[in-house]
């Protein structure tokens, strides 16, 4: 589903002491980090500057092995002192054994811990909610590139729309919309990352990054960018040398 979900921060320390605070609970340790960022595999922490600006109103769920692990994510952050966001405990309205856990990292995100029957795998994000301005705009754009990101409508109600990849799903809701989001899908060869962008752009959507290499991320990585109605920005990545 997701190559990596990126949220600029506004003091990195801050936030960096949010996530290495309550993602060991799950199973999650860093995997990468460098001067401004930190990874975890499919998510990283970067410092907000000029060009970047902070991740606000974003939800981002992290997989949970168990319910065990959803009660140890939220214990571990209420007792470090960071804010309370929902108790763990069943959420029926998002499925029969949807069990989940809510904090707010130092930005005002909301980072989730749940456990559920179809768990995203391969990854540590089992979904995003991202709020946006007119939910229509929104499923029009990410059908427009849902071919080439490997998306697929999921479940639907009014003020919702989901669309799901082979593992896990983000949703766009009707609310006061989500800024400088950045998630990135994966592709399999670079004519597919350029489709991805023709297709965006063609049907006027703007350009945020044309199709090439990105070298200082690691060589052979070719990706392009758009941004989506609310201006988050969204790339199709291909890590391997055609």
């Amino acid at each position: 589903m997701f190559d990596h979900v990126t949220i600029r921060v506004s003091d990195r320390e801050a936030s960096e002491r949010f996530y290495r605070a309550v993602l060991p609970s799950l199973g999650i340790e860093p995997s990468s980090e460098g001067e401004g960022f930190v990874e975890w595999d499919d998510f990283s922490v970067a410092q907000a500057d000029a060009e970047h600006p902070v991740t606000r109103r974003l939800h981002i769920a992290f997989v949970a092995p168990t319910r065990e692990n959803v009660d140890a994510f939220w214990r571990a952050g209420t007792e470090a002192g960071f804010r309370d966001d929902g108790a763990p405990g069943p959420r029926p309205e998002y499925g029969p054994d949807y069990y989940g856990g809510f904090l707010l990292d130092p930005d005002g995100n909301s980072a989730e811990a749940v456990h559920h029957d179809t768990l995203r795998s391969g990854g540590w994000i089992d979904h995003l909610w991202i709020r946006v301005a007119d939910v229509e705009a929104s499923r029009r754009f990410y059908e427009t590139i849902a071919q080439y990101a490997g998306l697929f409508p999921g479940d639907g109600e009014p003020g919702r729309a989901q669309f799901r990849g082979a593992s896990g799903s983000f949703s766009v809701v009707d609310g006061t919309p989500a800024e400088n989001v950045h998630m990135a899908f994966g592709a399999h060869d670079n004519g597919t990352v350029r489709a991805f962008h023709d297709a965006a752009t063609g049907a006027g959507y703007r350009d945020h990054g044309a199709p090439g290499e990105r070298p200082e991320y690691h060589e052979g990585y070719f990706a392009a960018y758009v941004l989506d109605p609310d201006g988050n920005n969204v790339e199709l990545v291909n890590h391997n040398r055609e």
